[in-house]
């Protein structure tokens, strides 16, 4: 019980809004109320939503969202393509999503929109309805979940910068062409002029990322924000008028002094240190000129990363928004899609030509790669969202996972916190953008600085921890069952002999220089038995110290050898997946892995420790998969929320064995 209130607790929002919103504004070098109550932001941005992105989605070339879609409609044709679309955005963000976000902690959703949801290219003065009432949902989203939106216009006419994540044709042509500026102030006037009154609308975030071209001064890019206020201001005189930075919003030259007394300064922040001297130029902007400052976008980093960054932000009074909160195979954002077996062909091709695949197939891979985005059916990294909020991330380790002993802990199941915290590896943050940085070089499972990949063990886990190197460690909080003598064992893969390591039970070494042999290649797995030590039952701290590098690991499998002579642990003896998908709706599945004869339960519970629904079979089977479709006993729908399942083993006593997985069900 003490653990799922831990969890509810963890779950609670981590500010406080009141029912009702305001307009904000600046006063001082603050956000503040209509009341003067200060306002602190802390955001998500909604990247990929409306304007998608090559590296989110995993299709390559130039990956600029009218390069994908021409992309798609080559496959698929016109029509299929707009119906495509409109399942895309319809999965990518829902209702639901807005909520989870709330309940994670966030307070203000970033809202990047192409211009040509909103008018047409080439045809200012025109608008399209269907563009606003995606933004006028949005609204209605947040407001019912006590959030503020931030408009944010991700793609100008013309393309703001050079880039794809601009849209441009690889010139900036928002400074080029007179009529493209000329479109901008339209729009930004006509979105003024809809959302003047609208409370939950925070502020509007003019232009994303400008970068002005060759022979171009930034005196343009303040001529132009100044004329777009202008429009603003004629029809709304409520809302923070948001302004970035030249060069990807990180350089502030001609944009101050500032000319409307409602603005804020937006600077965005990626691959950088997180030192005091990393934002002290745009902090001076705040204290000469007495405007806020938001910290408008960041993300794609290591867990570390996020949390030294948030910790540095907020340490200065800087609101911040961070991107993004899903992607298609990722491990840096809450949520990850997979990618199926007929979405990756259509990778392949568009990768590396060949044969082209048919309508009909693309077809289908485009339309479940759309039904795979839905939040239900995503992966939740729990990891990156500690980072985030979790205060205790940078302060102690928490268990990963509920590892039990005896029995068998997969090497990725080590302890959520920071570098240095749950473990020590040597590559764990990216600080430079123009040099590779690997944090995590396998880029799977989990956020961390450590170098996770696929195992390819077929009779161990799915995961292991490679790219090991001398002095690194990883800290494991486990409940020991049985007191008594245990052998422990790890399974590792190695090239050829050398590697060396050292294992501390609560911070005592139990086992010093254990010798891990080769194997004969880094993916031919083998169990290496390191040593033997007494554990009393209760809670533990095994720390595994690489002392040598030069092996891969897969999992420690601890034996009780007091009372079974011996008797190995198989490797693969209790298992309960994660279930799949989680979150979910209106079903989910979990796979059981027991020994063969013996009986088992799976059990659902709810936040206060009520059985909810017993899962059958209780099985006699190695290896079975359970379906919960979310009803209780009598088949009535459960409302939604965090449940429990448990895989009982053996008898209700300390001799049986436990395991619990977390579920999320969204109605």
């Amino acid at each position: 019980m003490k653990v799922f209130l831990k969890i509810l607790i963890f779950l609670l929002p981590l500010h406080f809004l009141t029912a009702q919103h305001s307009f904000i504004k600046n006063y001082g070098g603050k956000f503040v109320d209509e009341s003067g109550q200060e306002m602190f932001f802390r955001g998500m941005g909604l990247g990929g939503w409306l304007v998608p992105e090559g590296y989110m989605l995993h299709v390559p070339g130039y990956g600029s969202p009218s390069d994908i879609r021409n992309k798609i409609t080559d496959l698929i044709g016109e029509t299929d393509t707009e119906t495509f679309y409109r399942e895309y955005e319809k999965n990518y963000v829902t209702r639901g999503d807005i909520g989870i976000l709330a309940r994670m902690g966030f307070n203000l959703i970033r809202l990047p929109f192409h211009y040509n949801k909103l008018s047409p290219q080439n045809q200012p003065g025109v608008y399209l309805e269907s563009g606003f009432a995606q933004l006028d949902s949005l609204i209605e989203w947040a407001r019912d979940n006590q959030m503020y939106v931030v408009l944010d216009m991700h793609c100008a006419p013309g393309g703001q910068n050079s880039g794809n994540i601009s849209d441009s044709d690889g010139t900036a042509r928002l400074w080029t062409e007179e009529a493209n500026r000329t479109h901008t102030i339209a729009i930004w006037k006509e979105i003024a002029s809809r959302y003047a009154n609208e409370k939950v609308v925070m502020g509007y975030d003019l232009i994303n990322e400008p970068v002005l071209p060759s022979g171009h001064s930034t005196t343009e890019l303040r001529a132009l924000y100044i004329a777009i206020s202008q429009a603003i201001r004629e029809a709304d005189v409520n809302h923070v008028i948001i302004v970035e930075g030249n060069i990807y919003a990180t350089d502030f030259s001609d944009l101050t002094p500032p000319w409307d007394s409602n603005m804020a300064y937006s600077f965005h922040k990626y691959w950088s240190t997180t030192d005091q001297a990393s934002i002290q130029s745009y902090l001076d902007i705040r204290n000469t000129w007495k405007f806020p400052l938001w910290m408008g976008e960041s993300g794609e980093n290591s867990n570390p990363w996020f949390a030294q960054t948030i910790q540095l932000l907020e340490n200065n009074n800087v609101s911040w928004t961070w991107w993004t909160h899903k992607k298609i195979s990722t491990i840096t954002s809450p949520y990850s899609a997979r990618i199926n077996a007929q979405y990756q062909v259509l990778l392949d091709y568009w990768n590396n030509g060949g044969s082209k695949p048919s309508a009909m197939f693309a077809k289908a891979a485009l339309f479940q790669m759309a039904e795979d985005l839905k939040t239900s059916k995503c992966t939740y990294l729990p990891d990156v969202v500690s980072a985030m909020f979790d205060p205790a991330f940078q302060v102690s380790p928490k268990p990963f996972a509920s590892n039990q002993v005896p029995g068998v802990i997969p090497a990725v199941h080590y302890d959520n916190g920071s570098e240095s915290i749950a473990y020590a590896d040597n590559d764990y943050i990216k600080t430079r953008w123009d040099a590779d940085q690997p944090w995590n070089r396998g880029y799977t499972y989990r956020n961390d600085g450590v170098d996770i990949e696929s195992s390819a063990d077929g009779e161990g886990f799915e995961y292991s921890v490679g790219w090991t190197n001398s002095g690194e460690w990883l800290n494991y909080t486990m409940n020991v069952q049985q007191s008594g003598m245990y052998t422990l064992c790890l399974r590792a893969s190695a090239p050829s002999a050398g590697g060396r390591v050292t294992v501390r039970l609560d911070g005592a070494s139990v086992i010093s220089g254990a010798d891990i042999p080769g194997t004969g290649g880094w993916y031919n797995w083998q169990d290496i038995e390191l040593g033997e030590f007494e554990m009393s039952s209760g809670t533990h701290s095994i720390r595994l110290e690489i002392m040598t590098a030069g092996f891969n690991f897969n999992a420690l499998k601890f034996t009780n050898t007091s009372d079974t002579g011996g008797t190995e642990v198989p490797l693969r003896e209790y298992r309960l997946s994660q279930n799949y998908p989680n979150p979910f709706n209106p079903a989910t599945f979990l796979k059981v892995n027991v020994p063969a004869g013996e009986a088992f339960s799976l059990e659902i519970f709810d936040l206060r420790g009520r059985l909810i629904r017993t899962l059958h079979p209780l099985g006699l089977t190695s290896e079975s998969e359970f379906k919960w479709d979310g009803r209780d006993e009598r088949g009535v729908l459960l409302p939604g929320g965090v449940y429990f399942c448990r895989l009982q083993v053996g008898s209700d006593t300390s001799n049986g064995h436990r395991d619990y997985r977390k579920m999320t069900l969204i109605r």
